[in-house]
């Protein structure tokens, strides 16, 4: 059995994915950041520290096969302290798993590292990078770093740019970048299992009819999303749109809104 580690184990997702993975039986062990986790079965291998540290590292990757890295930053925040958590974090990260022979990591990107696109746009895998802020930026910057440790040290990841990873849609944009939970399993199942990955990205979306993504490189991995927001579509549709103008036009949504200082709000096409 593969040793799996799960980073950001405390954040939204994280938690989702603790859950889960431990109810399917896989030896796992959790890490949060400053506060320790709460164990949620006997004898969970659990921890906790500053990524930025190498013996925190250590501790996370001694004896791992298989890294899921979710900690970080996820929101639009001041460079220094995307820096930090995103940048600098990822590189110990990294370098942690070239001590420990750690074969793969499973990379959360986000689609705010192509969020300046406009929402008319079908983007394809190997799209240009439109990062919508800071955030994006450094998921742009991190799958370069996954690219050169696959080139340089043969370390694989699976980079997933997250869309909309909540329950159910509750919004108008939901229904293009919804990622449902059982969808997102499948994802991590097969990013943990599929032999021979090498360095691969792919969009985290689910089989959304107004999906801005073309997913079809995913098909290395087999995954099969099974869901649709346009099941919620009425639902959604009844409730007014919180997203203004500006923000409306653009994939990345009010992340793309943030910090706009252009006086024309319409998306440029290149």
């Amino acid at each position: 059995m593969k040793k799996v580690a799960l980073t950001g184990a405390a954040g939204q997702l994280g938690r989702v994915l603790r859950k889960a993975l431990l109810e399917r039986g896989v030896d796992l062990r959790s890490a949060a950041g400053s506060k320790p986790l709460e164990p949620i079965v006997d004898g969970e291998d659990v921890m906790h520290g500053d990524l930025r540290e190498a013996t925190v590292v250590d501790r996370l990757l001694d004896g791992v096969d298989v890294l899921i890295h979710m900690a970080g930053t996820s929101v639009e925040r001041p460079l220094p302290e995307i820096i930090e958590n995103n940048l600098r974090a990822l590189v110990e990260v990294y370098e942690g798993a070239r001590r420990h022979g750690v074969r793969r990591i499973v990379f959360a990107s986000s689609n705010h590292a192509i969020g300046m696109y406009p929402v008319q746009a079908k983007l394809e895998l190997d799209c240009a990078f439109r990062p919508d802020g800071f955030y994006g930026l450094s998921k742009m910057w991190g799958e370069g770093l996954a690219r050169l440790y696959w080139d340089k040290h043969g370390i694989e990841t699976v980079c997933i740019r997250i869309g909309s990873c909540v329950e159910k849609p509750t919004e108008f944009r939901h229904l293009s970048t919804w990622l449902g939970f059982d969808d997102l399993m499948q994802l991590i199942d097969r990013s943990i299992n599929v032999p021979d990955l090498g360095f691969e990205v792919v969009w985290g979306v689910s089989a959304n009819t107004r999906s801005y993504w073309d997913n079809a490189g995913a098909e290395r991995l087999g995954y099969r999303p099974t869901q649709n927001a346009e099941d919620y579509a009425a639902e959604v549709l009844a409730k007014t749109n919180p997203l203004d103008a500006t923000a409306q036009q653009y994939q990345g949504g009010s992340f793309a809104r943030f910090d706009f200082s252009r006086q024309d709000t319409t998306p440029h096409t290149r």
